[in-house]
């Protein structure tokens, strides 16, 4: 095989292991979204009430900061949440005084499957445990 032709097919085949990681992220992120969808469904549907959502600074440091939204912890360090719009949120921000004052702006996050995936052990956990967990039970009603 000539060394052209061998890079080409390398690239090909690069672009197409890229397409097919891409692919399943895209169906990963949106199975995520239904299940959060579900979830502020049934919090709603059980009275389990909203509240505001902070986030903390980089770094940790003292307090929580302000973020505008409303929404359930999933997890008890309050790292992370889901909104009533049914989006996922990673609950840290830029510290310092003016943000005391002001608050942050917080954008969603792309939801994954299992939450904290890559991060250190014992902290990653699947999205729908954490949503049944939040709901105070097995999930009962969830057919995902």
């Amino acid at each position: 095989m000539v060394d052209g032709e061998w890079a080409e097919q390398r690239r090909r085949a690069i672009q197409a292991h890229t397409a097919a990681a891409e692919a399943k992220r895209a169906a990963e992120v949106a199975e995520a979204r239904e299940l959060m969808r579900w979830f502020v469904d049934a919090a709603a549907a059980r009275g389990i009430a909203a509240e505001e959502l902070t986030a903390m600074p980089f770094g940790g440091g003292g307090g929580r900061l302000r973020t505008g939204l409303r929404g359930w912890y999933l997890r008890a360090d309050r790292s992370v949440a889901v909104g009533t719009d049914a989006e996922f949120y990673s609950l840290t921000a830029p510290g310092g005084l003016w943000a005391r004052l002001t608050g942050v702006t917080v954008t969603p996050s792309r939801p994954r499957l299992i939450v904290g995936e890559g991060g250190r052990d014992g902290e990653s956990m699947p999205l729908a445990e954490l949503l049944r967990r939040r709901l105070g039970d097995d999930g009962v009603g969830w057919d995902g």
